[in-house]
């Protein structure tokens, strides 16, 4: 009996550890002055100077910009490259997979540093695009290990079938292939997502002409006091928490659904 109260306490003071701050940065965003200590009265006004702040409202623009096409390419070239690497040879598979893991394990201001100065010698003038192939490329391996292990599980000779019953290369791999691997393909996808608009110590190095994202945004902001980061920080809570119910809730509603609906066929 001790050891489940003390367990459930341990939980409760992890969760408060946890959501605490988020909950702190909401209540604020919504308060009238600039103090974080002392709420005074309800106002939308950090809102509204947050909307009327065009460096604000860029930044969301390039943060989800950036976020969805970093995670569109880095899907497909990471979905096709753990296809290959699953009908390749085992020597060039592991090499290819070693090489795969060095970004992940790597410091970001380690890869920062190379790609400012790979950006630099090729002459590359800094901006959206080299902060846009910067974040492909630090997605690509989170996608490739979140579809590697589905293709693991696969049957060997699922592709070789597909191919004999008349099926085209790019037919057994569109709806054979992709269909069987797509919960890690979303898996890698999310990871992608979450990697990119998260993001501060790459995005810092290699961006310019006053391509800023979110994190460097509130970087900047933090050096002095402004409740508009609260309100910053607000949406982007909000955004998530939609990404979240859309991406948990959704699935298992159409699920229930299909089934019902093949019962009623049944009957």
């Amino acid at each position: 009996m001790a050891r489940k109260l003390l367990r459930r306490a341990f939980i409760l003071l992890m969760l408060i550890f946890f959501y605490l701050p988020i909950i702190y940065t909401v209540v604020f965003s919504f308060n009238s002055s600039k103090s974080l200590s002392k709420f005074e009265s309800f106002s939308l006004k950090w809102y509204e100077k947050m909307f009327h702040s065009s460096d604000m409202v860029n930044s969301i623009y390039y943060t989800i910009a950036i976020a969805v096409l970093a995670t569109l390419i880095s899907t497909v070239i990471g979905t096709i490259t753990a296809i290959g690497l699953s009908r390749s040879g085992r020597i060039l598979r592991g090499i290819v997979e070693q090489i795969n893991d060095m970004p992940i394990m790597n410091p970001d201001i380690v890869t920062a540093i190379g790609l400012l100065m790979f950006f630099s010698t090729l002459a590359v003038k800094k901006g959206f695009v080299t902060m846009l192939t910067a974040h492909v490329m630090f997605c690509i391996p989170y996608v490739i290990l979140s579809v590697m292990p589905k293709l693991r599980s696969l049957d060997p000779n699922l592709l070789d079938a597909a191919l004999d019953l008349g099926c085209t290369p790019m037919q057994a791999l569109v709806k054979v292939i992709v269909p069987e691997t797509v919960s890690g393909i979303i898996s890698g996808a999310l990871i992608a997502f979450t990697m990119s608009f998260d993001d501060f110590v790459i995005s810092y190095f290699v961006t310019g002409n006053g391509v800023n994202n979110i994190s460097i945004m509130v970087y900047t902001m933090s050096k002095r006091i402004n409740p508009s980061i609260n309100a910053l920080s607000t949406v982007i809570i909000g955004i998530i928490t939609v990404g979240l119910t859309v991406v948990n809730v959704i699935p298992p509603i159409v699920n229930a659904i299909k089934q019902k609906g093949k019962i009623r066929k049944e009957i």
